[in-house]
């Protein structure tokens, strides 16, 4: 699988391009913070109209990833909708789609603090979801080891031919992995917000997303 590879406690990881993370010896690919029905919820609450193509290019990216990686198990880290109210809104041609991916997979939804309760789609719906040696849940917490985690949309950047390029960046460290948003229209927290700061320690590193996946020390 083509990314950037590293170890977690002991498990083998990938980085992906995408904003995946692969865990080969479990089959296993983490998504976080798809948002799904966005547009759908900015427009409800009396936002920007956006065009509303945000889910269906989401869901196209993560069939793409499936069918690279043959997962069988798929975490979503929570916020997967954007909120309640967005996930029963979703068209029904979306809908199916979803069937689709969870069909044949063992499919498990995490809570976030956007979908803080069970959704009307197939999967497992859990707080956290320990899998030992790792334990993958939303929202970071203090002292932990082995965590998966999601929420705060990280981004990096870096001097690229004289110029600054930002991505959506993995932050890693020796206790912990934060991904970032997989969704379209998701924005970013940058690595020197000091919410980010606080959690990583100092030989954390950023991977910044993209064609080819960059690692650098995490801009602080």
């Amino acid at each position: 699988m083509k990314g950037y590879d590293f170890t977690l406690s002991g498990a083998q990881l990938t980085a992906m391009g995408s904003g995946a993370l692969w865990w080969p010896d479990q089959s296993l690919l983490v998504v976080s913070d798809l948002h799904l029905g966005k547009s759908e919820r900015i427009a409800r609450r009396g936002g920007t109209s956006l065009p509303p193509y945000d889910t269906r290019d989401t869901l196209t990216r993560l069939a793409a990833d499936l069918a690279l990686s043959h997962a069988r198990t798929v975490v979503c880290l929570g916020d997967s909708f954007d909120d309640l109210a967005a996930a029963d809104a979703l068209p029904e041609e979306e809908r199916q789609w979803i069937f689709r991916l969870q069909a044949g997979r063992r499919w498990v939804w995490i809570e976030g603090n956007h979908d803080p309760g069970p959704v009307e789609f197939g999967g497992a719906h859990l707080a956290e979801l320990p899998l030992p040696p790792l334990t993958f849940r939303h929202i970071a917490q203090d002292g932990a080891s082995g965590e998966v985690s999601g929420h705060y949309h990280p981004k990096a950047s870096v001097q690229l031919r004289g110029r600054t390029v930002t991505r959506a960046a993995f932050l890693i460290d020796t206790n912990r992995i934060i991904l970032p948003a997989y969704g379209t229209y998701t924005g970013g927290l940058h690595s020197q917000h000091a919410a980010l700061r606080d959690l990583m320690r100092n030989e954390a590193i950023a991977v910044l997303t993209g064609a080819t996946p960059t690692a650098i020390p995490m801009p602080r």
